[in-house]
C-alpha cells in the first residue's frame, strides 16, 4: 500500500505570486525531457486572484476544498464554484478567478486529451462501509478523520499485513486491484480516477 504524506510535498510559488501548487502525483512520474506529462493531481493555495495558466490540448477538473467560495471565468463565463463541487474545463480556455470570500484551496485533475480522462467524486466515509481505492485512482483525505489498511489479499509496505494507518489531512493514497486499499473513517474524500482515454473520443 502506498501513501503519500501531504507533509512531505513541497510547495511550488506561482510565477505571479498569487498561491502556491504542491503535487500529489503524475505519469509518468518522471516527466518528459520537455517537462511534460499525460496527468497531474495537485493541491493549490490560492491566496490572490488573478489568471489562471493555460494548459493546451489538457481537460481540467477543479474543486474547492478549503474555503467558500471560488468565481472562474472560463472564456468570459462565470462560474461560482462552491466548495466540494468539481467543475470540468479545457485547458485551452483562457481563465481567471476572484476570491469574493477570502483564501480557498483547490484539488487540480489535469490529463492530456486523447489519452486519459480525469474524474473527480468527493464522498462521505464511514465508520461501518470502507471504500476501497482500485488500480487508477487516488484517495485524498479532504477532512475529518480516516485509516486505510489493505484489503483481502498480500500487500506491502506502509499499512501492509492488516494494520490500519491514520491518514492526515490531504493525504493520498494509491489504488491497488490487488488487495485494494480500504478507507474507513468519518469526513469527506476526494476519489481521483485517471482512466486511458477512448481513442473514439480523441
Amino acid at each position: 500500500m502506498e501513501i503519500i504524506r501531504f507533509s512531505s510535498i513541497r510547495p511550488e510559488p506561482w510565477r505571479n505570486g498569487g498561491g502556491v501548487t504542491r503535487e500529489i502525483a503524475r505519469h509518468p512520474r518522471e516527466a518528459s525531457p520537455d517537462g511534460s506529462w499525460d496527468w497531474r493531481v495537485s493541491i493549490a493555495e490560492v491566496g490572490k486572484a488573478g489568471d489562471f495558466s493555460a494548459f493546451p490540448g489538457m481537460e481540467r477538473v477543479i474543486s474547492v476544498i478549503d474555503g467558500e467560495l471560488l468565481v472562474l471565468t472560463v472564456d468570459g463565463d462565470e462560474h461560482a464554484m462552491e466548495r466540494y463541487r468539481p467543475f470540468r474545463f479545457s485547458g485551452d480556455a483562457v481563465s481567471s478567478s476572484k476570491l469574493p470570500t477570502g483564501d480557498i484551496r483547490d484539488l487540480n485533475v489535469i490529463a492530456r486529451r486523447g489519452a486519459f480522462k480525469g474524474y473527480l467524486s468527493i464522498l462521505e466515509l464511514s465508520k461501518k462501509r470502507a471504500h476501497p481505492v482500485f488500480e487508477g485512482q487516488l484517495a485524498i483525505l479532504l477532512e475529518g478523520k480516516a485509516s486505510v489498511a489493505d484489503g483481502p489479499g498480500e500487500g506491502s509496505g506502509e499499512g501492509s499485513g492488516g494494520e490500519p494507518v491514520e491518514l492526515g489531512r490531504y493525504d493520498a493514497v494509491v489504488g491497488s486491484d490487488e488487495a485494494s486499499p480500504e478507507l474507513l473513517g468519518r469526513g469527506f474524500v476526494a476519489i481521483v480516477s485517471l482512466d486511458p482515454a477512448d481513442p473514439a473520443d480523441a
